[in-house]
């Protein structure tokens, strides 16, 4: 009966300390909350050698071995780290030269060296069971010369020159044109059931195609995701207002890039460029930011240069990405810290040894991130900004996180008003933890050099009148056993 009792007393206070105290409220999720992972489909793995075709691992502008298969069997690796969201480089089939999915020979079909179209379906059906999302992006400028299309003599309006690769640049005024790639994207969308489409030299279209490509593909799923890059920064109200949902944050990107790769940076460009967006976009919530892309170095050279360690400059840069208003879009390798200079070493085969401090932290940032509506949905305001130094809160219906971030080479101390928060709260560390109590109406946050913390501000606890019980009920019953126990050993010593 002891026995039971105890049992039954640390169950209860197993129970008690396993409901996390950072737990939110479940809401829909939106696009707004997604976090993508952006993987170059031939550089990401090989899960199928029956479609090697050509595959030259020693060549990097060839063909290496990604394909579909290669993605649905690291599913799971990316569910864990924390991403909600795929997307993919150009899965139509390419020439020769098209690894990257640049060089389109046919919109309506799959290149052979990544899988079948049933395979691609099977890889979408693999993410949506795991409630993840898939993006493709669906190239609308240039396609390769071996393309039907250019061989076609009735089509030479079709096309407008060419790229300075000598690829055929598709005419963006020709009605036949625009039909043919809204058609190819409905198809899509019909054929696989894609979440989104990220679609890179959007400003080469008038808005007025985009209106149309937006009004047909969401007509086939409402909820699709159209994510745009434009060159200027003159012409996305006006992509917003044809339909699409975000924009790539190229005006960002050089400010974070300059922040995080070197120690005593300043971050007001950064917090200044988020406060403008509130201005010129709709919604800044959906557009996406990001540290590097296919078309750059790798981020992690910028930290090389600077003769400073990736690992601790990646956590800071982590941080704040997962924790500011936009869309975090990650580039595969991140995770690894990888290094790159310009194409094609910025789009090495990924190596998937393993970088635990890091993939640990990315892990444990995603979560927090996921748990938390404030850093996905929340406004941002920045309450303390000094030469490196940086804490901002985020507030969503009540709820409420204080981001700080130590880029300096010494450790800080930054008192925060309780003004800034509700009355009879606490801030409790989400990243490593500990308790920061309000003391004479002030806040006072330490923050070793090149360290970061999330807090979560809850109520102020007090005594825990059901801890203590559950604990002096423990106590109890191990006294009343060992008693019991030693009166059972003297009978039978008497006996």
């Amino acid at each position: 009966m002891l026995k039971k009792v105890l049992a039954f007393c640390f169950t209860l206070l197993l129970l008690i300390y396993s409901v996390p105290v950072h737990a939110a409220g479940v809401e829909e999720q939106d696009w707004q909350d997604q976090t993508i992972y952006y993987l170059i489909v031939d550089r990401f793995n090989n899960g199928d050698s029956s479609n090697d075709k050509n595959v030259n691992a020693l060549n990097p502008l060839g063909y290496q071995g990604g394909d579909f298969q290669g993605i649905i069997d690291k599913l799971d690796y990316l569910k864990d780290l924390g991403f909600t969201t795929v997307m993919l480089s150009p899965i139509f089939d390419n020439d020769d030269k098209g690894y990257d999915g640049s060089r389109i020979k046919d919109y309506y079909k799959t290149d052979e060296h990544f899988g079948s179209l049933k395979s691609f379906k099977k890889l979408v059906n693999e993410v949506h069971n795991r409630d993840m999302k898939i993006m493709i992006d669906f190239p609308t400028y240039q396609v390769s010369p071996e393309n039907s299309l250019v061989q076609d003599s009735a089509k030479k309006d079709w096309f407008n020159g060419t790229t300075k690769d000598q690829l055929p640049v598709l005419n963006q005024e020709n009605s036949q044109v625009k039909q043919y790639l809204i058609d190819a994207a409905k198809w899509w969308v019909n054929q696989t059931d894609i979440d989104g489409y990220f679609l890179s030299h959007a400003d080469h279209f008038p808005e007025s195609f985009w209106k149309e490509f937006s009004s047909t593909v969401k007509s086939k799923k409402s909820d699709l995701y159209l994510l745009g890059e434009v060159s200027s920064n003159s012409v996305i109200k006006n992509h917003e207002k044809a339909g699409f949902d975000g924009m790539m944050d190229h005006n960002l990107n050089q400010p974070m890039r300059d922040a995080f790769s070197n120690i005593n940076q300043p971050i007001k460009p950064v917090l200044d460029i988020i406060n403008q967006h509130k201005e010129t976009y709709k919604n800044s919530n959906l557009i996406g930011a990001f540290y590097d892309n296919p078309n750059m170095k790798r981020y992690t050279r910028d930290m090389v240069n600077n003769n400073l360690f990736p690992g601790t400059r990646w956590k800071l840069a982590l941080t704040y990405l997962y924790s500011q208003p936009e869309i975090p879009i990650v580039y595969y390798g991140t995770e690894i810290a990888v290094d790159g200079g310009d194409a094609p070493e910025n789009r090495q085969m990924m190596n998937f040894r393993a970088d635990k401090e890091l993939i640990d932290y990315m892990t444990m940032i995603g979560e927090i991130r996921q748990m938390q509506p404030a850093l996905r949905r929340g406004t941002m305001k920045t309450i303390y900004d000094k030469d490196g130094m940086v804490v901002f809160k985020r507030e969503y219906k009540g709820k409420i996180n204080i981001v700080a971030i130590n880029n300096t080479d010494k450790t800080q101390i930054v008192n925060i008003s309780q003004d800034e928060l509700q009355d009879n709260k606490e801030l409790r560390g989400l990243i490593s933890g500990g308790i920061e109590r309000e003391d004479n109406g002030v806040f006072k946050l330490a923050l070793d050099r090149e360290t970061s913390e999330i807090y979560n501000v809850v109520e102020k606890t007090g005594i825990n009148y059901v801890m203590i019980a559950v604990l002096v009920a423990i106590w109890v019953a191990f006294i009343l056993f060992v008693v019991t126990v030693r009166k059972r050993g003297k009978n039978k010593k008497v006996q």
